[in-house]
């Protein structure tokens, strides 16, 4: 993802699709156990990024901790995210944005850990409340190359798509089993990620179909070589509902974990909404460019390489973006956004 502040700037999308979990969270800090009075709640924030959206759950989880355990109560509070995250667009946001769950709060204590949850990162039975939304989609490591496309959603090769299929079912499991050995007894978790709808769609179609198409515009043009773009591939996954619930198999359970509530539901395009009032094609396509500039260009420039790569990877990015809204532009469209949401409970 886009470092800089980029990512904050550029992520409207899944600021809109998280407001549906938000119930959930807040559902989850009315149900979680308090444990000692002299022991600190812990919040754990699963794929923080730059932090912009997890300022309003984490805020909305503290408040109503605090009306539970009282104004005394410590509340710590863990941002994880992958080594190269951006901790310190994070860390300055939490010390100087008005939306900051810091504002006027005592006796809240926020931490950084730069680790990838597909390991356990907090200690056992530490946490009383897990966060996780827009990150749990995103695959432990690239499983192979995408033959004929960027994205695996979009691929007819039907070994590819079962080589991340596979990857994306390990990694989950993996997933829930570290979020099981981290949270309290009563704990529980709430994940917001992306999904396939009823009829296996991923979504995204036309950004997908334009950014591939203009991908081979930049290899015919020389700006990457065929050997880089074939190596380009976006480690993304939707997951239908049964993919989300397999692990946890007829009895309900998996690790002592138990599904509360899982639900596959459409996103809100905000953007689409937007465009409605507006007619703007362009203000459109750029927006949805720049959501897919923060989240996923920087996964592709990473594949060139060369003593000259930071240059290439620049010009790249600024190719890509432009080729990509020239295309959506031409044909605006309501985007279909599948997305799920859980609220898990540790036994």
């Amino acid at each position: 993802m886009a470092g800089g502040g980029d990512y904050n700037r550029a992520s409207e999308v899944q600021a809109a699709g998280s407001s549906p979990a938000l119930p959930l969270f807040r559902t989850a800090a009315e149900r979680a156990p308090l444990g000692a009075p002299d022991r600190p709640l812990v919040i754990a924030d699963y794929g923080a990024s730059e932090g912009r959206n997890s300022m309003g759950p984490i805020g909305a989880a503290i408040g109503v901790l605090r009306r539970r355990a009282g104004a005394s109560r410590e509340i710590a509070v863990a941002h994880t995210d992958l080594p190269e995250n951006d901790f310190t667009t994070l860390a300055t946001l939490l010390a100087t944005d008005p939306a900051s769950y810091l504002r006027g709060a005592t006796g809240v204590f926020p931490a950084m850990v730069g680790r990838s949850f597909y390991e356990q990162i907090l200690p056992s039975g530490s946490v009383t409340l897990g966060w996780s939304a827009w990150a749990a989609q995103w695959l432990s490591r690239v499983p192979g190359p995408i033959p004929d496309q960027i994205q695996v959603a979009f691929s007819r090769d039907a070994a590819t798509r079962k080589l991340y299929a596979t990857r994306a079912a390990e990694d989950w499991r993996d997933f829930l089993t570290h979020r099981a050995a981290e949270l309290v007894p009563g704990g529980r978790l709430v994940v917001l990620t992306m999904a396939l709808d009823d009829t296996g769609d991923f979504g995204y179609r036309p950004l997908l179909e334009a950014m591939y198409a203009t991908l081979g515009e930049l290899v015919a043009e020389g700006l990457v070589t065929r050997a880089e773009a074939a190596a380009m591939a976006i480690p993304t996954v939707g997951r239908s509902r049964a993919d989300l619930l397999a692990p946890f198999g007829a009895g309900g359970a998996f690790a002592g974990l138990r599904v509360e509530l899982a639900e596959v539901f459409a996103g809100e395009d905000l953007i689409w909404a937007d465009f409605e009032r507006d007619g703007d094609a362009q203000t459109w396509a750029r927006r949805w460019t720049d959501f897919s500039r923060a989240s996923v260009f920087p996964t592709l420039a990473s594949r060139i390489e060369g003593p000259d790569a930071a240059a290439r990877r620049a010009a790249f990015t600024e190719a890509l973006a432009a080729g990509m809204t020239r295309r959506v532009s031409l044909a605006p469209a309501r985007m279909n956004i599948p997305l799920a949401r859980l609220l898990i409970l540790r036994e």
